[in-house]
């Protein structure tokens, strides 16, 4: 295994301060809580600052292309903010997923990806994992008409184009189509800041954007995987420095929460395993900017840990803010809707584990 440098660069710090301080500025937790009632107001105009604004839309994106030429190791920054504050943005489905499908593809789509004029999903359920089997897709008919029906799709409700795998004569290949041309139909969803959407094709004309698709989708759904592990992080890190500080102020029998030995065991096992999820999320996002041939280990390595552990970290934010964990005012659930959610997307921990097993030659 190549030697990495896990270390922030100057460049990702001062791109994590503007994030955070985007976010900070438009995130408010109570419009983000408004989601869940049905107000999504807040998705359009805080997906503008960021892809548009703050030019994040085209970070994976060849400057040549009309993008910002930067690597997996900007993006999984990027990701780490939007976890910190649950944002609903479709960053992960459109920026990461939905342009690395068309990066090797002579298509005019690209370049308004990255100016954040269009956005765009992959259609395949949020819970299909880089190696698993066949991959769902929809019937191309004579003349690109699609028909099928793909179910648990993120992204499709932000999107405007939507990129279809379809079965063809001559294979897998995937299908330009306007969203308006789709039946979109929503779900309600666990995590409604990362809602799911059905996807239904009745005879819908599309653009053939990438011939002998399956090896670009195998790699979306590989950086997908490998960049969720950051949003997982952040994820992480907000519940443990939030948990931190309430404990620290929040008083029972004359002394503060977090002097008593339990807790402060608690959080210390907390603390270590967030530091371990970093390193973790930061060698999948560096192997994956490097071209790293462990590729595919590191983000099985990086889902294992950190899917289970973003789970943990809000659990135990509920429980150690009491009552008030509990309350829908306060953000600590929309902390653990999101992480449950991100556990099972891109395939499960324990289908990673079992891939891992495989990839390093421990097969029962």
């Amino acid at each position: 295994m190549s030697e990495l440098d896990l270390l922030y660069t100057d460049v990702e710090d001062d791109l994590r301060s503007s994030v955070r301080d985007l976010l900070a500025d438009h995130c408010d937790p109570a419009a983000v809580t408004a989601v869940y009632d049905g107000d999504r107001s807040l998705v359009g105009g805080l997906w503008k600052a960021l892809a548009v604004d703050l030019g994040l839309a085209g970070l994976l994106v060849p400057e040549h292309r009309g993008g910002a030429g930067a690597s997996a190791r900007e993006a999984a920054v990027v990701l780490e903010e939007l976890g910190r504050a649950a944002a609903p943005v479709p960053f992960l489905t459109s920026a990461v997923v939905a342009t690395t499908v068309l990066l090797e593809a002579e298509t005019d789509l690209l370049p308004l990806l990255a100016e954040g004029k269009r956005t765009a999903c992959l259609v395949v359920p949020l819970s299909i994992g880089p190696a698993d089997g066949e991959l769902p897709s929809v019937r191309a008919e004579a003349g690109g008409r699609l028909t099928g029906t793909i179910t648990s799709v993120a992204g499709a409700l932000e999107a405007d184009v939507l990129l279809v795998p379809a079965r063809t004569t001559d294979g897998l290949a995937v299908f330009a189509v306007d969203t308006t041309a789709a039946g979109v139909t929503p779900v309600v969803s666990l995590d409604m800041t990362r809602q799911l959407a059905d996807v239904t094709l009745a005879g819908v004309a599309g653009e053939l954007v990438v011939r002998d698709a399956e090896p670009a989708i195998r790699r979306a759904l590989e950086t997908g995987a490998a960049l969720l592990a950051s949003e997982q992080l952040g994820v992480a890190c907000w519940c443990l420095d939030t948990t931190v500080a309430f404990l620290k102020e929040r008083r029972q029998f004359g002394r503060a929460l977090g002097g008593f030995q339990a807790l402060k065991h608690r959080l210390a096992d907390l603390y270590t395993g967030v530091e371990s999820m970093n390193a973790a999320a930061r060698h999948a996002a560096a192997a994956l900017a490097a071209g790293d041939p462990d590729v595919p280990v590191a983000t099985a390595v990086a889902q294992v840990y950190c899917g289970d552990l973003a789970v943990t970290a809000a659990e135990e934010a509920v429980q150690l803010h009491g009552g008030i964990g509990m309350t829908w005012e306060y953000p600590a659930h929309l902390y653990l809707k999101r992480a449950k959610a991100d556990q099972i997307a891109f395939g499960a921990p324990g289908a990673n584990r079992g891939r891992l097993a495989g990839l390093v030659g421990l097969e029962t």
